[in-house]
């Protein structure tokens, strides 16, 4: 069974990632069925747009750590998403951490529900956002990022519209991205394919520049023996060893 549910209506295709019991956590697998899903979106011409959604009260909770994919898988789902000639609109109405912050900031419209909450939770479990950072760091603010990744603080929907994680955040996040899918429906794919290109190439000109040493980072991260501990702790729901 594939975990990403899929759905279509006037040309939106709807991608779901269907993993609750995991909170849809980045497993191999799902990484794997998203990056089908999007490469037959890219080649379907009735499909002008794409909504990456969830099932289940996690949009993502970051990286599965009992089945966790390689760094450059992720990497690559990160950079299918920004280079997709087509609109990628992120419908969150749950909870997103880590990585899920990741896929987040790479789609080009992103919109939540008001209870939706957010954290970097990397440096609690001895690692960091690092490839994450390649889509994150070109489109939020850098004073706020700071903190947040430096301290794994939950923030809410109204703070990420601020920094520009999200688009727009809302009581009812559907009539909020109403308008913006019926502009898409308007727009022509050339337009549309040729307005995003303009929008993503510096976000991609990082992919290109900083990718490499990112998922080097991660891997090293991840493999440490204090990320051990951290994931350890973790899913052991205690506190990490070196909490104070």
């Amino acid at each position: 069974m594939t975990p990403i549910g899929r759905t279509r209506a006037r040309g939106v295709e709807t991608l779901s990632l269907d993993s609750a019991e995991t909170r849809n956590a980045l497993s191999a697998a799902l990484v794997g069925g998203l990056v089908d899903a999007l490469a037959e979106c890219a080649a379907d011409t009735g499909v002008r747009a794409v909504v990456l959604t969830h099932t289940g009260g996690t949009f993502c909770a970051g990286a599965d750590l009992r089945d966790p994919p390689r760094p450059d898988a992720v990497v690559g789902l990160l950079r299918q998403l920004v280079a997709l000639d087509k609109p990628v609109v992120a419908r969150v109405t749950g909870h997103v951490r880590a990585g899920g912050l990741g896929l987040l900031s790479a789609c080009d419209i992103a919109a939540a529900a008001s209870e939706a909450t957010f954290a970097f939770t990397e440096v609690r479990i001895g690692v960091a956002p690092a490839v994450i950072s390649l889509p994150v760091i070109p489109r939020a603010d850098p004073r706020a990022l700071a903190r947040y990744y430096l301290t794994g603080e939950r923030f809410d929907a109204a703070e990420a519209t601020r920094i520009g994680l999200l688009t727009l955040a809302g009581d009812d996040v559907d009539a909020a991205l109403a308008p913006v899918l019926d502009g898409l429906r308007r727009a022509s794919p050339q337009g549309l394919a040729a307005a995003k290109r303009l929008l993503t190439a510096r976000v991609l000109e990082t992919f290109d520049r900083e990718a490499a040493d990112l998922t080097a980072l991660s891997a090293r991260l991840f493999s440490s023996a204090q990320a051990r501990d951290g994931m350890t702790a973790f899913l052991e729901r205690r506190d990490a060893p070196w909490v104070l």
